[in-house]
């Protein structure tokens, strides 16, 4: 291999070095050591925060229908007036 493919060669890998930095957020400080991940992007964390909430909202609404499946004397309360609307929708 001579000089010049190298010298080409070192740059590649150095590029690739770089671009892998970047793609996963890896930040120096002023030694040069690795710090650890950059700042997530705000979009991201917008999606984030939307998508705790939805899953917040989820879990609220799981533990409700829970609630109304276990209750006996819910269901049964709820049956009647299931057929009680049944029975208004066949007259």
């Amino acid at each position: 291999m001579n000089p010049f493919e190298m010298v080409v060669a070192i740059i590649i890998v150095i590029t690739i070095g770089k671009v892998l930095q970047a793609r996963y957020g890896v930040t120096k400080d002023r030694d040069g050591n690795p710090v650890g991940i950059a700042r997530p992007d705000p979009a991201q964390a917008l999606e984030a925060k939307q998508l705790r909430e939805e899953v917040r909202a989820l879990k609220e609404r799981v533990q409700v229908l829970e609630r109304v499946i276990t209750d006996n004397e819910n269901s049964l309360r709820l049956d009647h007036e299931i057929e009680k609307l049944r029975d208004k929708n066949r007259i």
